[in-house]
């Protein structure tokens, strides 16, 4: 049995408030977290984030942060007054803005009473494609986020055997570019099936596309929570 207890997050990347509240009352029942991004929080700010915490589910705060420490180190602030359970940096921002935002993320949680959201570092995006080891370059970039007091990563499940072998079963994947079986790749380049990221030892699968884009979004997402359930049982 795999160690690790894997949960989907649908990513409500769709362009309408109205979209994402329908999407987020029909799956509620089997779905636990919605990913905010950037396109969904421009357009609605933190209204978005209130309407998925009043259905009684999470956010994942997609934002990716990267600007100077002091900047960052405000919006993780922000961001843990909204009371999100995780949200995204840079990792290229370097150490001294990882430190500040993970300083930040403690202290406004106290402050505010409120629990300290996960904070996850993006490696390397899952749609780029880089000369030379990419492997080496996530791990790079994961044992400074661990250095530096984050939770955990963004990665491809592909890089993920070796993240988990390094950094331990505490450190947490984040894992975009899932496709089932069939599913068109899109604009993602390193993409993986669920059963193949649970197997890599990924903690959390984002789906977005598959998902929001079925015929039948409910059942699109019965079938990929089937996958995780029957794959963390082998």
């Amino acid at each position: 049995m795999n160690k690790h207890k894997p949960q989907l997050i649908v990513a409500l990347d769709v362009d309408t408030f109205d979209k994402a509240r329908d999407l987020i009352g029909l799956l509620k029942d089997d779905v636990d977290i919605f990913k905010v991004g950037s396109q969904m929080f421009t357009a609605y700010g933190p209204e978005i984030v209130h309407c998925v915490r009043e259905a009684g589910k999470k956010v994942f705060l997609d934002l990716k942060f990267h600007d100077i420490p002091n900047t960052v180190a405000n919006a993780v602030r922000e961001a843990v007054k909204l009371n999100v359970f995780m949200c995204t940096l840079h990792i290229s921002g370097g150490e001294q803005m990882l430190k500040r935002a993970a300083a930040a993320a403690s202290q406004s949680a106290e402050i505010n009473r409120v629990i300290r959201p996960l904070l996850v570092g993006i490696t390397v995006l899952t749609s780029e494609q880089k000369q030379g080891s990419i492997c080496e370059l996530v791990l790079q970039k994961a044992n400074l986020a661990k250095m530096c007091k984050l939770d955990g990563v963004v990665a491809s499940a592909q890089e993920a055997p070796l993240i988990r072998q390094k950094l331990g079963d505490k450190f947490i994947i984040v894992t975009p570019g899932i496709r089932p079986k069939g599913s068109s790749p899109h604009d993602q380049q390193r993409i993986t099936t669920p059963a193949q990221a649970i197997q890599n030892g990924c903690d959390f699968l984002v789906v977005g596309r598959p998902i929001i884009e079925a015929d039948d979004p409910l059942d699109a997402t019965k079938a990929i929570l089937r996958e995780i359930q029957e794959t963390n049982n082998l």
